[in-house]
């Protein structure tokens, strides 16, 4: 197989890694205009753009937090706001030593031919947009897929598809200068077993690496975000080191070693069961994991976040402290470290489990 060999190749390759760094994670501030409402609605904070701004100026100036993050997911409007004395975001995220990516799809449309499966949209004019995020500051790029289990489903149709989506992105983001995090999400929802949910985690994550290199993408600048290998969410809950085994066993089944990081998604786990798991799996003895096992959490780095500062000024400062706890507790978890020591912080045990999840 011929991989990309365009002029950012050695750029991909050094950027994957830089944000693959253990100890380091990513956090995903991605929430389309949408759904950052309905996370502020839940604080009776009004969706206006100042809202929205203090709320990422909170996130991205948090004392001590950044150096535990390599990169920040941005929405469009984020990628071209500033903070409040003037300093684009960009600029502060840059000087911290985070790389800003952007997310660039747009949205989940009902896959026609299937029982309500989906497939992503905004492949259309995606070389032209990313470049201009390139200049914007954007190197990394992020695009979800998603798929369900159900009685039928994932059906072949919307693996192929949804692999063939992400794989067009992932060719198109190299071409323009940014590391493609690949997201095939599984939705938690069902009252599905671990061992289903492994069986099709396996069958999707592999059909994304066919795709991904039947389009000729270069695994070394590219990044994977998975679902971890859980119960559904009404099925009885299994311990972190059973999700840590069954997780690592699917990803060494289907991800290459190339890869240089795997940056899992929450997929609404509760902040402290996802610090927990990823703990859990780099904990693993005995296995081999040739890739760094990170995060990329939205929801579990900003719940308890956003609940302590409630929209109030005067938060701020307890709210950025929250922040810094679970960005420790994640790093920790990086290096199977983490000792459960801000399990009693106020809410970084509620599910944070939406049906249907979209953003």
């Amino acid at each position: 197989m011929s991989c990309f060999k365009g002029k950012y190749h050695d750029e991909l390759i050094a950027n994957a890694n830089y944000i693959a760094t253990p100890g380091k994670g990513i956090l995903a501030a991605d929430e389309s205009t949408g759904t950052i409402g309905k996370r502020l609605a839940s604080i009776n904070v009004e969706n206006v753009e100042s809202n929205r701004r203090a709320l990422r100026e909170l996130l991205f100036t948090a004392p001590g937090a950044l150096p535990f993050i390599s990169g920040v997911i941005l929405f469009e409007e984020t990628l071209y706001q500033k903070a409040s004395d003037g300093t684009p975001f960009v600029d502060i995220l840059t000087a911290a030593g985070v790389l800003p990516g952007i997310k660039v799809d747009k949205g989940t449309v009902d896959l026609a031919g299937t029982a309500g499966e989906t497939t992503t949209q905004g492949l259309d004019g995606l070389g032209q947009r990313c470049a201009t995020y390139y200049k914007a500051g954007a190197r990394f790029a992020k695009w979800r897929a998603v798929l369900k289990i159900g009685p039928t489903e994932p059906s072949q149709l919307a693996i192929q598809e949804n692999a063939n989506g992400l794989a067009r992105y992932a060719i198109i983001c190299q071409e323009n200068g940014l590391v493609p995090i690949v997201e095939p999400e599984i939705l938690v929802d069902g009252p599905h077993s671990i061992d289903v949910c492994a069986d099709v985690t396996e069958r999707v994550v592999a059909a994304c690496y066919k795709a991904l290199n039947d389009h000729h993408v270069l695994l070394e600048g590219t990044l994977l975000k998975p679902n971890m290998v859980t119960p559904g969410s009404d099925a009885p809950k299994v311990s972190p080191e059973v999700i840590a085994q069954y997780t690592v066993q699917a990803l060494q089944r289907t991800v290459p070693p190339a890869v240089p990081g795997i940056m899992f998604l929450s997929g609404g786990q509760s902040e402290e069961e996802a610090t927990l798991n990823l703990n859990a799996m780099n904990k693993l003895q005995g296995v081999k994991k040739p890739w760094t096992l990170s995060f990329s959490f939205g929801r579990a780095l900003q719940a308890s976040t956003l609940k302590t500062w409630g929209g109030k000024p005067e938060n701020v400062g307890k709210a950025q402290a929250a922040l810094l706890s679970r960005c420790k507790a994640n790093s920790q978890a990086t290096l199977g470290t983490y000792a459960g020591d801000s399990a009693q912080a106020a809410g970084v045990a509620e599910s944070l489990h939406v049906k249907d999840y979209k953003y």
